[in-house]
């Protein structure tokens, strides 16, 4: 994968452990030349990432509504900036440029991006991975909810397969390199193409 966008908080959390493991994911990304495409903004988690790629030469790439164009909010040190009209454009174009999908700590808009991205999969619309990066088991009970969705019937079980979980880097990313999506459902493909 060449690109991957990270969807995180903009804010730093009350644990040390998240920063700390935006920091080792970024230089992850530099270490092994894979650009990073996010949020576009220089706070929270999405600031330290993008920081850490920064300071070992690795490319940056935000996405970013004008509404949210703010000196205080944009990184105006990432590698390159595209401003969008509006935050589902922010989707689309994000969704245009990366080869796949990390969630790490967040907030609303960390699970919407999520949901998102795996909506597009299970709609097989896209076939990228998608993975957790579960610090301090921060996404526990959003996992525990899904498998209530299988268990109650609103979820099949393949696609809730698709999403790559791991607390550790290395892991999350040979899960990710590795990822075969699932089989088209023909009811989808055909809903797709209209």
């Amino acid at each position: 994968m060449k690109k991957i966008a990270v969807f995180c908080g903009s804010s730093i959390g009350f644990n040390s452990v998240y920063i700390e493991q935006a920091k080792k994911l970024g230089e992850y990304f530099s270490q092994n030349n894979i650009g990073l495409v996010f949020g576009g903004g220089k706070i929270g988690l999405m600031g330290a990432i993008a920081d850490t790629i920064l300071k070992n030469k690795g490319e940056v790439i935000g996405v970013i509504p004008h509404l949210l164009r703010h000196e205080e909010v944009v990184h105006t040190n990432a590698t390159q900036m595209i401003f969008t009209k509006k935050m589902s454009k922010r989707k689309v174009k994000i969704s245009k440029l990366v080869d796949g999908y990390i969630a790490m700590a967040g907030g609303f808009g960390t699970l919407d991006e999520l949901f998102e991205a795996l909506t597009l999969g299970q709609l097989s619309i896209e076939n990228k991975p998608v993975g957790i990066l579960n610090t301090n088991g921060f996404f526990n009970h959003t996992l525990k909810q899904l498998d209530m969705m299988v268990q109650e019937g609103f979820l099949k079980q393949s696609n809730r397969d698709m999403l790559l979980v791991s607390e550790n880097i290395d892991d999350l990313l040979f899960k990710m390199d590795n990822y075969m999506a699932p089989n088209m459902n023909k009811i989808v493909h055909t809903i797709a193409s209209k």
